[in-house]
C-alpha cells in the first residue's frame, strides 16, 4: 500500500473504520478507545490528531462526528484490566471492543500505532495515523473528549489530586498529591510511581 498522504479520507469504496486509544500514559483512569466509520457524503472539516486541537475544537468535532458518521463506538478497558494484563494488552482489548461495538461492521480497519488487536478483520496499523487519516483522527477525538470529561468528573469524586488539570498524567502536581494523599481507587497500582508509593505506605 502506498504511503498515506496527510489527511486523506479513509473511505475508499469499502466500509473502513479508524480506531485509536487515549490514556496509555496516565497513572489513573481507564484507557478509552473509539472506532469510527465516516460517511463520504457528510465530510467533516478540521479532523486531526486530537492532541493538536484545542479543547473547544475537540468538543465541537465530538458532536459533529457523532452526528455525521455512519457508525461510531466508544469503548474502554478498566483500571483493573490494565493492572491485570498490562496497558498494551488492555489498549488492544479496548480497541477490539470499540470495533466490535460498531452497529455497522467494517470491511477494513485502520489502527493507530504499530500493533493490531487479535481479531478477524482485515486491518493494518498506521503509525501516527491520528494525524494522517481522517477516520483515525475522528476516533482519537471521540476517545480523548470522553476520557478528559471523565477525569474532570473524577476531580470532584477524588479531590486533591488535580485530575481536572492533568487528566491522570504524571505531572509534578499529580506526583505531589500522590505523596501527600496516597493512591485512590482509580490509580493504576501496576504503574511504577503508584506501586512505589503503596510500598512506602506499607513500610509505616
Amino acid at each position: 500500500m502506498p504511503e498515506l498522504e496527510p489527511f486523506v479520507s479513509c473511505y475508499s469504496g469499502d466500509l473502513v473504520a479508524g480506531v485509536d486509544e487515549v490514556g496509555r500514559g496516565p497513572l489513573a483512569g481507564d484507557v478509552v478507545t473509539a472506532a469510527v466509520i465516516l460517511d463520504p457524503n457528510k465530510p467533516i472539516d478540521g479532523l486531526n490528531d486530537s492532541k493538536k486541537l484545542s479543547e473547544k475544537k475537540r468538543d465541537a468535532l465530538f458532536d459533529e462526528i457523532q452526528t455525521k458518521a455512519l457508525s461510531w463506538c466508544i469503548a474502554r478497558a478498566s483500571v483493573a484490566e490494565i493492572d491485570e494484563i498490562n496497558i498494551l494488552q488492555a489498549s488492544l482489548l479496548a480497541m477490539k471492543r470499540a470495533v466490535e461495538g460498531l452497529h455497522i461492521q467494517p470491511e477494513h480497519v485502520l489502527v493507530d500505532g504499530n500493533k493490531i488487536p487479535r481479531w478477524t478483520y482485515a486491518a493494518e496499523a498506521v503509525v501516527k495515523g491520528d494525524g494522517r487519516v481522517a477516520c483515525i483522527g475522528a476516533a482519537s477525538i471521540l476517545a480523548k473528549v470522553t476520557r478528559d470529561r471523565e477525569m474532570v468528573a473524577f476531580d470532584s469524586e477524588y479531590p486533591g489530586y488535580g485530575f481536572a488539570g492533568h487528566k491522570g498524567y504524571p505531572t509534578k502536581v499529580h506526583m505531589a498529591a500522590l505523596d501527600k494523599l496516597g493512591p485512590c481507587p482509580i490509580h493504576r497500582v501496576s504503574y511504577g510511581p503508584v506501586k512505589a508509593r503503596i510500598e512506602q505506605m506499607e513500610m509505616f
